[in-house]
């Protein structure tokens, strides 16, 4: 009895949730701040510039081509949660696994070299683009500092280093994805990538 009274209960009450994992605290507040950090990137810095390369009819056709891509991804992952029923069904921890119950284990190890390719080549553009960043505010100082005929070259390298050496040391901080402030900061910066997007956009038009 004393044992059957220290298993996780599975029941959806208590410390622990129906599959015997802790119960989850996540709140709708958190999950639109979840959302946003995901959606909303450096890259809709270029957003603005990519969609006037299309022109006024191709650049919001395209905009909603995405979105409903964007959404119909969304409903079949949120589908895909829980199997066979998605209510009640096993939870699928993992977007492998989910492949995996509903596509097979050929399938399975497929999406994931996807996955993992679509990750490194991400990884690889954030650092380059980060790089970049770096090295044109450095020349913008010097410019302002030393005038617009001194000398301001910048390379790459060093800052790509530094910028890979700090990704790889924040990957081994333990439930780095559970920190609130980490999620608080991100939000931050998806608002602040708009605002500066929005504030670009204003002067060129002025």
């Amino acid at each position: 009895m004393d044992v059957m009274n220290s298993l996780p209960t599975r029941n959806g009450n208590g410390a622990y949730d129906d599959d015997g994992h802790a119960k989850r605290t996540g709140t709708v507040k958190s999950a639109v701040a979840h959302i946003i950090t995901a959606v909303i990137g450096s890259g809709v810095l270029s957003l603005a510039w990519s969609t006037a390369q299309l022109g006024w009819v191709g650049g919001p056709i395209t905009l909603l081509c995405l979105a409903s891509v964007n959404y119909v991804s969304s409903c079949l992952l949120s589908d895909c949660y829980r199997t066979p029923d998605s209510v009640t069904g096993k939870r699928n921890y993992s977007y492998m696994d989910a492949v995996k119950v509903n596509l097979g284990n050929k399938s399975r190890w497929l999406a994931g070299f996807l996955q993992f390719w679509a990750l490194y080549g991400t990884c690889v553009a954030y650092i380059i683009t980060t790089a970049t960043s770096i090295r044109a505010i450095m020349e913008s100082n010097c410019y302002h500092k030393e005038g617009h005929k001194a000398n301001c070259d910048y390379g790459v390298n060093l800052y790509m280093l530094v910028f890979g050496v700090v990704e790889i040391v924040m990957s081994f901080i333990p439930d780095l994805h559970n920190m609130a402030w980490l999620s608080i900061v991100a939000a931050v910066m998806s608002f602040t990538y708009s605002f500066i997007g929005l504030g670009l956009g204003i002067a060129e038009v002025i």
